[in-house]
């Protein structure tokens, strides 16, 4: 998949969600969220789906494959999480992480893929002992 048609289905899905979320739960509110950020998390939960919840997903997403989502993420990072120099472009601060609980384990191909095309950090956390703080 281009980057062009990725641009396009990303943009296609954050004006599906902004109708949504004007039409029934910012009706007379002030809202503020980011499309991309939403379209990052759904992209990191489906790189380590299977079966229906992947499909719906990707089905959401406007994507044929996790490859083009994960595709699009590493070309999409590489231009908007520029340095600002003369080359680079704009200069984004974006943070994302995967935090998953200490006593489970992630297969190695799903932690590369998270911290190399999504930039994020992953983290062991104790969810069982201390949920909170």
């Amino acid at each position: 998949m281009d980057l062009r048609e990725s641009i396009s289905n990303q943009t296609d899905v954050a004006l599906s969600i902004s109708k949504l979320l004007l039409s029934k739960e910012a009706r007379d509110k002030n809202l503020v969220y980011s499309p991309l950020s939403l379209h990052v998390v759904l992209s990191i939960i489906a790189a380590g789906s299977k079966g229906p919840t992947l499909d719906q997903l990707l089905s959401f997403l406007r994507s044929k494959s996790t490859d083009h989502l994960n595709s699009f993420a590493s070309q999409l990072f590489a231009v908007v999480l520029s340095d600002a120099s003369p080359a680079g472009g704009p200069r984004l601060s974006f943070a994302d992480g995967v935090w998953v609980e200490q006593s489970l384990s992630l297969l190695p191909s799903f932690k590369q893929l998270v911290s190399a095309d999504y930039k994020a950090t992953l983290a062991s956390v104790d969810f069982q002992t201390k949920p909170c703080c």
